[in-house]
């Protein structure tokens, strides 16, 4: 067995004794929390206050658009809300993509934990 091999085996007994439920998939809500812890997390909290603060500025600029009386003034608030709620939506859908990472990473791990038990099974 190899450095690497045993590298990995050791990791995955830490893993394994860590997180009993690793043949679970964690639920949505589960993983979209997940996103705001690690190393990363800075990252994704500045996605999540800068997508909360367009969302709010949007709003506001859409509920003047409807209250406005002039089409100069509809056009002053109407065009800001549709670009801010936009914007919004997409630093929201910016989330996914490591979503998914995190998803296959964490099969790799059980794909990995899977080989190890049928390794250690065979002797």
């Amino acid at each position: 067995m190899s450095d690497l091999d045993r590298m990995i085996e050791d990791s995955l007994r830490e893993a394994d004794g860590q997180s009993p439920q690793l043949d679970l998939e964690p639920g949505y809500f589960a993983q979209a929390l997940s996103l705001f812890s690690g190393r990363t997390a800075w990252v994704h909290w500045t996605i999540m206050i800068a997508q909360s603060l367009m969302f709010i500025g949007g709003v506001v600029c859409a509920v003047k658009f409807y209250q406005a009386d002039a089409v100069m003034e509809a056009l002053h608030w109407g065009l800001p809300a549709g670009v801010l709620l936009i914007f919004a939506a997409i630093f929201k859908n910016a989330l996914g993509p490591r979503m998914e990472t995190n998803r296959l990473l964490m099969e790799i791990r059980r794909v990995e934990l899977r080989v190890e038990r049928m390794r250690a099974e065979r002797g």
